[in-house]
């Protein structure tokens, strides 16, 4: 395993994802930046941290802001882009040398709004196999009630 890619945390303190040294070079030589592992330009347009990640666990937040649809509303796109963000690192780190993850299945429920401040996203491991692995994200507002509900299954391939 590698430490790179150094990510800013939510509180903006370094967060070191542990990826395999195999797949880094693999998707370098393909022009990814290993940036992109956690969410890549789109998780950066999005604003979204990666506060802390293991096979087991990832947590990450995104701010409302800038993610809403036309009535101030936190966009349900942003929170399934959140979750998927947070599943897939898991189930990448899960995957281990020589594999990666895909996402091949994102259901999402939303439950309430936010339309302001940061919400967090949790993704819990609820299945990790040899070819798949599957996360319950749990996406909270600042108050810590539940706005968003996940589950991502990832398929998990050779490089």
């Amino acid at each position: 395993m590698t430490e790179q890619p150094e990510q800013p945390a939510a509180d903006g303190g370094p967060v070191v994802l542990d990826l395999p040294q195999d797949v880094v070079e693999h998707f370098a030589k393909l022009g990814v930046e290993p940036s992109t592992f956690s969410g890549g330009a789109l998780g950066d347009k999005m604003g979204i941290r990666i506060a802390e990640a293991s096979a087991d666990r990832v947590v990450g937040t995104m701010p409302v802001e800038g993610n809403q649809q036309p009535y101030g509303l936190l966009h349900g796109g942003a929170s399934a882009a959140l979750a998927e963000t947070l599943g897939s690192i898991g189930a990448m780190l899960h995957a281990g040398p020589g594999r990666y993850a895909v996402g091949v299945d994102l259901n999402v429920t939303h439950h309430r709004s936010a339309t302001s401040g940061l919400v967090t996203g949790v993704a819990t491991a609820v299945y990790k196999g040899r070819t798949a692995a599957t996360y319950e994200i749990a996406v909270t507002d600042d108050t810590g009630r539940r706005i968003t509900s996940c589950r991502l299954t990832c398929a998990l391939r050779d490089l």
